[in-house]
């Protein structure tokens, strides 16, 4: 199969992990499209259902039938870190976007693309850590976001606020890191911006607002021990240089 040259590509591909969102998902993504359109860039929507055991894949199949710009790729396990990297790798977009089914904030979208194209970045994050940022989730949730920045942080040299949640990258830039990332689920979003950082390329944060619209798949707590246990293999990969197999 050969690449899209650059005339055939979009200008952004927004990839977005699902997971039984059969509830969310078709308005969510009716409405980013409309919002895309209205920016006059070209763009595509690409969803990486992964695991989902409700209704998620006929409404993406309806999606894709219905919009011209949407494709769904699927993954046969629940796995968020799985399902982004393999969105991302698929993806066509000169400039690719991370983005979550509850938020799809385009405002973010705008404000970092004009980053990459002024050529400031090559991965602009929208941080909920930063001092401007408005970040309305439930306590717990701050104080472990804010816990989890400082761990990596400690172990890792980390400069900036956040890891995870949106962003948008240069693709000619970051897909080879995507392709050296090693660890997968929730510790994915941070091998890559940690390996990002570590290489050189330009990181960049931006503040964003962030709340939830309904409450997360997996229980915080249940979480915990798991990411753990990734955060130690990647520790160990990134001081070894691994590669994955």
């Amino acid at each position: 199969m050969t690449s899209p040259s650059a005339e055939d590509r979009p200008l952004i591909s927004v990839v977005i992990p699902v997971f039984n969102e059969e509830q969310l998902i078709a308005k969510a993504v009716r409405g980013l499209c409309d919002e895309l359109r209205a920016t006059g860039d070209s763009f595509e929507v690409l969803l990486a259902e992964n695991g989902s055991w409700d209704g998620t894949v006929g409404v993406l199949e309806q999606l894709a039938a219905e919009l011209p710009e949407v494709r769904f790729v699927s993954v046969p396990q629940p796995n968020y870190g799985l399902a982004l990297r393999t969105g991302l790798l698929l993806a066509r977009g000169l400039y690719l976007v991370c983005e979550e089914i509850d938020l799809c904030d385009v405002d973010f979208q705008q404000r970092a693309l004009q980053l990459l194209e002024q050529d400031a970045a090559d991965l602009v994050i929208g941080s909920k850590l930063m001092t401007n940022s408005r970040d309305r989730r439930p306590l717990n949730r701050r104080i472990a976001s804010r816990a989890y920045s400082q761990l990596l942080r400690s172990l890792f040299g980390f400069s900036g606020t956040d890891t995870h949640g949106l962003k948008v990258l240069r693709a000619e830039a970051l897909l080879p890191v995507v392709r050296r990332c090693v660890v997968d689920k929730d510790v994915f979003a941070s091998e890559l911006v940690l390996r990002a950082e570590q290489e050189g390329l330009r990181v960049a944060e931006i503040p964003i607002t962030i709340a939830e619209k309904r409450l997360p798949s997996i229980h915080l707590a249940r979480r915990v021990p798991a990411v753990f246990v990734r955060l130690a293999k990647l520790f160990v990969a990134l001081r070894q240089g691994a590669r994955p197999s």
